[in-house]
């Protein structure tokens, strides 16, 4: 608390951190609000109190830096909110900016609020594996019933002032100066009963069903939750609110919360928190970094290609209010993908108007279509998403270096081409960079961002500066063959495609995977984005297909093992969801519900008894371990040559691109969490039964790791030696 003002007989507490952007709780904020409190309670002529924000931010709520803190002691939220409650005198909660977790958790405290029409509020602390811990689980379905404070509570989602105001969590909303009206508010309500407005002494509103309701809404949650627990938790608190008295429901939610606190859960979805910010805070090897380097302004941007890539890449600029042009090769192409395109647009438009939000996207100004490569002689910024081919990518670059403006910035779409030589046949080495969206583009938040030999810092820095503007999470990578996320998933995919061939099905490791939180298995994804899309890859490297060297063992590339079973199914036609067969069965063509084939066992042990392989039981631990601790082997090899600057940028990318349970804190956390003495034991004993699996055999870095003693993880990269990079 900074200053207290007597304004027109009313006490004005206000909350202000002047080294922060957001304002948190600290113990000497906690202090203060409690001092304010009893000091207008025992100051006669103080006649009623309003609380707010500092610079039109009401609070964004505790400092999660805090709650791992070993130094809790001091002053509870909670009773700091039932102060404000017990006041005798009315006390008015005026809302700007954001009201968040402890934040929106006081205004609950508060007998009236008022809001900003462009105010934010919400109880987040479920994305941080807790529950809201200041009675919030108590007082909110009081005040907006059990099936609206379930919604905000388990999701976590935040929501608008009209939203508030609709479910009655505010009073009103106002577009002038909110401080101002509610110290008007606060004026007319001196002398005036204060019982009613008190949520403590408010019963839960009653449903007609609500067991059954409860009942239904525990199936939901748990299911949304995949694995995580703090949404059930919540759940649990919402409940007690409507069994219990206010007083055994707080401590019914102080109970759930301790749990919360001490899980493994919440310190992975807290690193997982701070890995996310720590990221935009990119460097390379070279001496590049964030500090230095300044992104120049992107006031039009083009994108080559509208096939899935492109079309949502599209969209994505559109939502970020970015002019674009969309290229394509001719007439017919170019109106399949425009129809595309204002498809999405539309479906965007309407979820954005359900926020109270606007999206223009039919002014030629914003969104413009062509076929003619002369109409990007204007742009800041190309994002080419064409098909996966070097010799394509090389022609279309070759044209732009030659077309666009000589500081325009040339970006390629690609998931694991050289970047290099794609910036090899222009004349602007330094303005090439790879931008891997992940699809659909428009929705999924990653954007690997991926810098040449050459590529100026510059770039990288505008590149971030994108992702931000489009809302995606940037993460800086060097440049190799499939970056970090797809040569990470390579081992995964290849041993959960070995376990079948020695006795396991795709459903089996489907379901490991899914029961440890991944929203999908790799067979399921496998056949979500079409094995002819790895096939096509694979012919490409020379794996297979007619330039393969005849005479080449079935099961053997370049001395090592080799599964050719997904180039099997793709001869057959199985191309995963897009014809109705893949690793699964499907209802038809482009159908969604994947059932375990009765052909595909067959097919499976036919190949077994060709290839006299044994068909043996696999356990649920060697499926998990072989897919997991390879990936993770993988990440050791790029974190040892400075193709990422550290470890939480592989958990980035995991939770953000790969579906990683986010309650896992990504592959790399999650290894320090499983301890690296029993990561390199496993490695070793499964690399000593498949000699020849190169990716089983325990990364130089892990081993030096183990060999250090185990290191925490943010020790890990202090025991590299920079010299020895490969970039």
């Amino acid at each position: 608390i900074q200053n207290l003002f007597i304004w027109n007989r009313l006490f004005l507490l206000v909350f202000c951190n002047s080294t922060e952007s957001l304002i948190y709780f600290s113990l000497a904020v906690l202090q203060a609000l409690e001092d304010g409190l009893k000091r207008a309670d025992a100051d006669p002529s103080v006649k009623a109190v309003t609380i707010c924000g500092e610079n039109g931010k009401f609070s964004a709520g505790a400092d999660i830096r805090g709650f791992s803190s070993p130094n809790k002691q001091g002053l509870g939220l909670g009773p700091i909110v039932s102060l404000i409650e017990r006041s005798e005198k009315p006390v008015v909660a005026a809302i700007e900016g954001i009201a968040l977790g402890g934040g929106l958790e006081v205004t609950l405290g508060c007998h009236y609020r008022i809001a900003h029409v462009q105010a934010r509020m919400g109880l987040p602390e479920v994305t941080i594996g807790l529950l809201p811990g200041a009675e919030g689980t108590q007082r909110l379905p009081r005040l907006i019933g059990v099936p609206a404070a379930l919604d905000i509570i388990t999701t976590g989602r935040h929501i608008s002032a009209s939203e508030a105001l609709k479910l009655g969590l505010v009073d009103e909303v106002v577009e002038e100066n909110t401080v101002e009206a509610a110290i008007r508010l606060a004026n007319r309500l001196i002398g005036q009963p204060l019982g009613h407005r008190r949520l403590s002494l408010k019963p839960v509103p009653k449903l007609p069903n609500m067991e059954a309701f409860l009942t239904e809404a525990l199936v939901k949650v748990k299911k949304r939750a995949q694995g995580c627990l703090a949404p059930e938790l919540c759940f649990q608190a919402i409940k007690a609110a409507t069994e219990q008295p206010f007083a055994d429901g707080v401590r019914k939610e102080r109970e759930l919360f301790n749990i919360l606190l001490t899980s493994g859960q919440a310190k992975a979805l807290q690193y997982a928190f701070f890995a996310e910010r720590a990221v935009e805070k990119w460097t390379t090897p070279s001496g590049a970094s964030w500090k230095t380097a300044s992104p120049q302004p992107i006031r039009k941007a083009a994108v080559i290609g509208l096939g899935t890539m492109g079309r949502g890449i599209v969209t994505s600029l559109v939502k970020a209010k970015i002019p674009v042009v969309a290229l394509e090769q001719d007439l017919e192409y170019l109106n399949t993908g425009r129809k595309a395109v204002m498809l999405l647009l539309e479906r965007e438009a309407m979820k954005m108007e359900q926020g109270g939000q606007t999206l223009d996207f039919n002014n030629p100004a914003r969104l413009q279509f062509a076929v003619d490569f002369d109409v990007l002689r204007d742009v800041d910024l190309v994002i080419e998403a064409v098909f996966e081919n070097m010799a394509l990518k090389k022609e279309i670059f070759n044209k732009l270096s030659r077309i666009c403006k000589p500081e325009a910035f040339l970006c390629t779409n690609t998931s694991a081409l050289n970047i290099d030589e794609i910036a090899s046949v222009t004349s602007r080495p330094q303005q090439v960079i790879g931008t891997h969206f992940f699809s659909p583009a428009h929705v999924m938040r990653l954007l690997e961002i991926i810098y040449g030999r050459h590529t100026s810092p510059t770039t990288i820095a505008t590149a971030m500066q994108l992702a931000k503007v489009m809302k995606k999470v940037g993460v800086v990578v060097g440049n190799c063959f499939g970056f970090v996320g797809n040569r990470m998933m390579f081992p995964y995919v290849q041993q959960a495609v070995f376990l079948l061939e020695e006795g396991s099905r795709p459903e089996d490791v489907d379901q490991v995977l899914e029961d440890f939180g991944f929203k999908i298995g790799p067979f399921r994804m496998s056949d979500l984005a079409g094995l002819d899309v790895g096939w096509r890859s694979r012919k490409d490297q020379g794996l297979t297909g007619p330039t393969l060297a005849p005479g080449t063992s079935a099961r053997q590339r370049h001395g090592y093992r080799y599964s050719p079973l997904p180039d099997l199914l793709c001869e057959k036609g199985r191309f995963g969801q897009k014809t109705g067969k893949g690793w699964y069965q499907y209802e038809k063509a482009g159908g969604r519900t994947a059932k375990p084939d009765p052909w595909i066992h067959s097919f499976l042990s036919e190949y077994r008894d060709t290839h006299q392989i044994k068909t043996r039981f696999i356990d649920q631990e060697e499926i998990l371990e072989r897919c997991l601790f390879t990936l993770i082997n993988e990440g050791f090899d790029i974190l040892a040559e400075g193709i990422a600057s550290g470890p939480e940028h592989l958990d980035v990318v995991y939770i953000n691109g790969y579906g990683w349970p986010k309650h896992r804190g990504g592959p790399m956390f999650y290894a320090s969490t499983v301890g690296l003495p029993n990561i390199l034991a496993k490695l070793q004993k499964y690399s000593e039964i498949h000699p020849d699996v190169p990716q089983l055999r325990p990364s130089a870095f892990l081993k030096k790791l183990v060999a250090m003693g185990n290191p925490p993880l943010n020790d890990w990269m202090s025991y590299l030696h920079r010299q020895s990079n490969k970039l």
